[in-house]
């Protein structure tokens, strides 16, 4: 994570601490068993800084407090948009067997996410965005792919400036794109071709001529 942050003065941001999972730990010894816990912490200001940190001690409040520790070294920009307050683009983040997609989405839609993934979102300032975690369920492998991903995304104004263009045609750009994909035609099965087909063929008369009546004899 070290490779993707930058500087952050933290001393200047309103951070607000999250617990996201909780576990014991229990080491044998020579002499018995040392019991101690693992806290797993998420912290941001909402307005677009975010980051996690891990912490083990022999009480709970010790462990979330050197958890909250590590968070604050470990934060990083999450660019937001104004409009809508969600992500630039879609992206997919991994750690380990863990993959988390992040969609934009618009204005009204809120966090659609669960457990490790909403934290994260929440606590990065995010309002409005589309989540599917695709991979390991577990907390630590979820928040670093979360936090992965948010660390992938591109600012449209950089993106303009590197390729040598307006903001208006990198944003036009991708919405054709998306527009392009959204109209592309599904692929029909041989059934569903032939369904139609089927129903309009006229039927086949499959009932029998009436036969003619039989003869009465005379008395």
């Amino acid at each position: 994570m070290n490779r993707y942050s930058e500087k952050i003065d933290i001393g200047s941001l309103e951070l607000k601490d999250q617990v996201v999972s909780i576990n014991r730990v229990t080491k044998v010894v020579k002499g018995g068993k040392n019991l101690s816990f693992s806290a797993l912490v998420v912290v941001g200001d909402s307005a677009g800084h975010v980051g996690y940190g891990m912490g083990k001690a022999r009480e709970v409040s010790s462990a979330i407090k050197k958890g909250v520790e590590a968070a604050k070294k470990n934060i990083v920009r999450v660019p937001i948009t104004s409009k809508g307050s969600t992500i630039p683009h879609t992206v997919t983040g991994r750690y380990g067997s863990g993959s988390v997609l992040l969609k934009p989405a618009s204005e009204g839609t809120g966090v659609i996410a669960g457990g490790p993934v909403r934290a994260v979102i929440t606590a990065a300032g995010i309002q409005n965005i589309l989540t599917k975690s695709l991979g390991s369920t577990t907390a630590h492998n979820v928040v670093k792919a979360t936090v992965d991903a948010l660390t992938r995304l591109k600012q449209p104004e950089r993106v303009a400036r590197l390729r040598g263009k307006q903001l208006s045609d990198v944003m036009s750009d991708s919405k054709h794109q998306r527009s392009t994909m959204e109209q592309r035609p599904s692929k029909k099965t041989a059934e569903e071709a032939a369904a139609p087909a089927a129903e309009t063929a006229p039927a086949a008369e499959t009932t029998a001529p009436a036969a003619p009546p039989a003869a009465v004899p005379e008395g």
